[in-house]
């Protein structure tokens, strides 16, 4: 049981609603285990390696999803201080609990406003799958990083992954999938492009680095 407490933001945005319980009790073997590899063209072993690169003592997770990769991560020290920030509440809930054995800390908050935690900064941050739900091109959606930047230490490292629609391998299944889910504001990626991204990585962060996975776009950059 997590005994952090949770800091409430406004309203939902896109994408947002469709993590129910019902439906993060399938996400893992739908989305993570089928739909990533198979479509996307990305195993979470190539999102896992990240974590072994960049993941530090002093983590935040956002866009917590069911916490499958936080689970399977290998932190660099015994004890590491880990924030969990989310809109949804069923993601922060079933994520605090897979991994209650680092009593987390849970944050609600939407990263599209400024987001205000009375805590220390972090020497992390992790943002997978998230960027690919947030409505509009990479410009509106560059909000999200300058918000997030703000929250990580001098030198600290944001690093994540997106589907992007654009500049990368997108194959006949991907390019239906991505036609459903827009249509049904799943995800909101349909101009993403890998110029756009890289644009609004280096308008918030330096180093920034980018490998390209299938239709992934594997993400790093430093405050």
């Amino acid at each position: 049981m997590c005994t952090a407490v949770i800091k409430k933001a406004s309203q939902q945005n896109f994408g947002e609603a469709a993590f129910t319980r019902s439906g993060l009790a399938v996400y893992d073997q739908l989305v993570l285990n089928l739909i990533c590899p198979l479509a996307w063209g990305c195993s979470n072993e190539r999102v896992l390696s990240r974590y072994a690169q960049y993941l530090t003592g002093n983590h935040l997770e956002v866009g917590v999803g069911t916490g499958y990769f936080l689970d399977r991560a290998r932190f660099p020290v015994a004890r590491p201080r880990i924030g969990l920030l989310d809109l949804n509440a069923n993601c922060l809930e079933r994520t605090a609990a897979r991994i209650a054995r680092y009593r987390p800390e849970v944050y609600r908050a939407n990263v599209l406003e400024p987001i205000r935690l009375d805590a220390p900064r972090f020497d992390s941050i992790g943002l997978n799958y998230v960027l690919h739900c947030l409505p509009g091109t990479f410009p509106a959606k560059g909000i999200a990083l300058a918000h997030l930047k703000a929250l990580l230490n001098p030198g600290g490292v944001l690093f994540g992954a997106t589907v992007l629609n654009g500049g990368v391998p997108v194959s006949p299944v991907a390019r239906v999938l991505l036609c459903f889910f827009n249509a049904r504001n799943t995800l909101s990626n349909s101009r993403d492009h890998v110029d756009g991204l890289r644009a609004a990585l280096e308008s918030q962060l330096h180093d920034v680095r980018i490998d390209v996975v299938g239709s992934v776009a594997l993400f790093s950059g430093r405050a």
